[in-house]
């Protein structure tokens, strides 16, 4: 079947473009298979510690559009179990626990930043 372009919308192009993005980076590197609220509570937790604000576990289990306390504390721990977060403490303090991205999970967001870029280049403008 021939494709053809039938949307006069940019809108619409721009939208479909997206899908097509978002088609590629789900192909996860082995080991780093997430439901999609480990991904947005990862998403959320890497996105403060870029910001440089690291998140507090209080913070992350306070995150009601995430799901509940108790929800979101097992979300850490899958997280944590998966190698994806650690936490550390600032001197002094050992109440609040900070939550910050490994290795691994760095290694994921560079996984996803160059399947964008990969996808962008072989998709035609």
């Amino acid at each position: 079947m021939e494709k053809t372009n039938s949307t006069n919308s940019p809108f619409a192009a721009a939208y479909l473009r997206f899908l097509q993005l978002a088609k590629v980076i789900q192909a996860l590197p082995d080991g780093m298979e997430m439901d999609a609220n480990e991904k947005a509570l990862l998403q959320a937790v890497v996105l403060r510690w870029y910001e440089n604000q690291p998140m507090t576990v209080r913070e992350a289990i306070a995150l009601a559009d995430l799901g509940s306390p108790a929800t979101l504390h097992k979300r850490i721990t899958r997280l944590r179990e998966k190698e994806m977060l650690s936490t550390f403490n600032l001197e002094g303090d050992r109440r609040a626990k900070f939550l910050i991205p490994t290795q691994r999970t760095l290694d994921y967001f560079s996984h996803l930043g160059q399947s964008m870029q990969a996808a962008h280049q072989e998709t035609p403008a």
